[in-house]
């Protein structure tokens, strides 16, 4: 059985690391560079940053804190926000980064996963998707939350998969910042349905919330960023307590 993956998902605003509540919110929670390290020293298994600014703004992510964070860590790490071309990729891959994450520039062009793995390969490319539940559907969404769209969950995550995508990256924004577990019931579907690694993200407070996420909903990496950046877990400790419940972790 494959190791289960713990990744701390710090998102970027202005070079600082901030953690919302439902998307909006935002609180200061210290430098991302430093945050990546203790992380890695503490037992994480990759890490995702997110510069949540990038798709909103028109910005590119920051290179510069990708090379910053390729010198101090040492385990793989993930870059989303911003990323629209080939180009965008080819720089933050040759600044150090692992993976990219594209989400809002994949809906709007859904060939963007095409080619990104024929060009980088598979392993390479992270579809991540935000949907909320509502009208018994979930429904996604682009710009961190901000705009509606015609797309579902389930049939979209099936497409990303079929152009190429090495995994799927699914926060539940009705469950994202609450701390009350993550989306069990839409990530066992996605798991079941689909052949490539599910990363759950949204609405961890505990470590329990940690286990159901790979019992009940069957997911292979599970996510999470205020817990971990407030101290409220610790992950090593967190790693304990999943070998004690027979949960396979590194």
């Amino acid at each position: 059985m494959l190791a289960k993956r713990i990744i701390p998902c710090l998102d970027v605003k202005d070079g600082k690391t901030v953690k919302g509540i439902n998307f909006v919110n935002f609180r200061d929670a210290g430098d991302p560079v430093e945050l990546g390290a203790s992380y890695s020293k503490q037992g994480a298994d990759e890490l995702v940053y997110l510069d949540i600014t990038a798709s909103h703004e028109g910005r590119k992510t920051f290179v510069d804190m990708v090379k910053r964070v390729a010198a101090n860590v040492s385990i793989p790490f993930t870059v989303g926000g911003g990323i629209n071309e080939l180009t965008d990729v080819e720089k933050l891959l040759n600044a150090g980064a692992d993976k990219v994450s594209i989400n809002s520039s994949a809906i709007r062009n859904p060939d963007l996963i095409n080619q990104i793995a024929q060009h980088f390969g598979s392993q390479v490319c992270v579809v991540a998707i935000d949907a909320n539940y509502e009208e018994n559907d979930w429904i996604c969404y682009l710009n961190g939350g901000r705009i509606r769209t015609d797309k579902r969950l389930f049939s979209w995550a099936k497409e990303a998969q079929e152009r190429g995508a090495g995994e799927i990256l699914f926060t539940s924004m009705t469950h994202d910042g609450v701390k009350t577990g993550y989306a069990n019931d839409a990530l066992a579907q996605l798991s079941d349905m689909l052949k490539i690694p599910i990363i759950a993200s949204g609405g961890a407070g505990s470590k329990n919330h940690f286990k159901d996420a790979f019992l009940q909903g069957k997911a292979d990496a599970a996510l999470a960023a205020s817990v971990f950046h407030f101290g409220e877990i610790n992950i090593s400790e967190l790693k304990d307590y999943l070998r004690k419940h027979d949960i396979c972790v590194r």
